[in-house]
């Protein structure tokens, strides 16, 4: 990974620096960073206010010196932001928020909130179906929590919702259980829903002796690491029947530098499989990508753009995909990249997205303490 080692300060300086632009003086975190113009160094404007994005940069500032911290967020540090989550996700009640905040809470603050669990365990023990992303962060926050609470009985139904859906594939649905989706989707799982699952399911294992949950995550690992593209990219949604690939694009800049980072890297610490080639590969596609030539890394913006996608409208591609593979797995319509060509990039940038940079190349140590907690 030598090029990948010298890049990785520079994209993480780049981070810092774009986070700046995404904090508001109240601790609000914004939606998004949208491109003004049509070229890099056009500018960027804040767009929205988004709570589980203000847990993530928590997250990832956590790990950065205090003076840095209080640099980016106008004085406050990742505690302030993270306790600041706290009442709004507890206001919230949504439970990817509150599973975030309680991780960021823990991990980040030091602190038990038994409030956000009680609205955890109510989620996970409801008949009500829950996403794939929630549930994982809901389990990785249960393992964050355990030293500071009694956070057993979340822990247990995350994990029994992941392992009772994970498919002979290794690969996870998006909605648990899958059979709540309608039958165009129920088949689908998105990267997302990959790589969430594999980082909780790593620190089970490190965190409880747990093999059967490290078999679990080495096993949907070993699948997209498979399924990788040529040039590195991380597809987007995968058939979870046949471990196969549903449609690739958009390719997420975040995918690339950062989520699969997090979680590949999780599941070694562990004692799983190594796969930082396929990490370094994937990192190579932010500068040097098939798709298209444009720089997707706007350093006068202190921006790496949202994603590579495809020119059509409406999400077609991704629909006609889902249709088609729910007809027959692995079918798929001829010409498609040539009718709808992947090479637009979406000017956007998500605070999450730096959020989780810091932290995949950060927090790398987070396992042994977890060993020893």
């Amino acid at each position: 990974m030598s090029k990948s080692a010298k890049r990785l300060p520079e994209l993480c300086d780049l981070a810092t620096e774009g986070l700046r632009r995404m904090v508001f003086p109240d601790l609000r975190v914004a939606h998004t960073m949208r491109g003004i113009g049509t070229v890099n160094g056009s500018g960027t404007s804040a767009e929205g206010d988004n709570l589980r994005y203000a847990a993530n940069v928590a997250q990832g500032l956590g790990w950065l010196d205090e003076e840095v911290q209080q640099d980016v967020l106008g004085g406050w540090t990742a505690i302030d932001l993270a306790i600041n989550c706290i009442e709004r996700a507890n206001r919230s009640g949504e439970p990817g928020a509150v599973a975030l905040a309680a991780w960021a809470a823990a991990e980040t603050a030091g602190i038990f909130t038994p409030e956000l669990f009680a609205i955890l365990e109510l989620a996970l023990s409801s008949s009500t179906p829950i996403h794939t992303v929630p549930c994982a962060w809901a389990l990785t926050a249960a393992i964050a929590a355990r030293h500071l609470g009694d956070t057993s009985q979340v822990q247990a139904m995350a994990t029994q919702k992941l392992r009772q859906a994970q498919s002979a594939s290794g690969l996870f649905p998006h909605v648990l259980p899958s059979t709540s989706s309608s039958w165009l989707r129920r088949h689908v799982g998105s990267f997302a829903d990959q790589v969430y699952p594999i980082q909780a399911l790593s620190r089970l294992s490190a965190a409880t002796g747990d093999q059967g949950a490290l078999r679990a995550a080495d096993a949907c690992a070993a699948r997209i690491v498979q399924l990788q593209g040529s040039a590195g990219q991380w597809w987007w949604h995968y058939d979870t029947r046949n471990g196969e690939v549903v449609e690739g694009y958009p390719v997420y800049s975040v995918h690339q530098h950062a989520m699969a980072p997090m979680a590949l890297l999780d599941l070694l610490d562990a004692g799983g499989a190594d796969y930082r080639g396929a990490l370094a590969l994937g990192l190579r596609w932010i500068d040097s990508r098939p798709e298209t030539n444009e720089p997707i890394v706007s350093e006068a913006d202190n921006v790496i753009w949202r994603k590579v996608g495809r020119s059509e409208p409406n999400k077609l591609a991704r629909k006609v995909g889902a249709v088609t593979t729910a007809m027959k797995p692995g079918l798929h319509l001829p010409y498609l990249d040539a009718v709808l060509p992947a090479d637009r990039i979406d000017r956007e940038c998500r605070p999450y997205e730096f959020g989780w940079m810091l932290y995949a190349w950060r927090s790398r140590g987070v396992i042994d303490q977890l060993r020893q907690a």
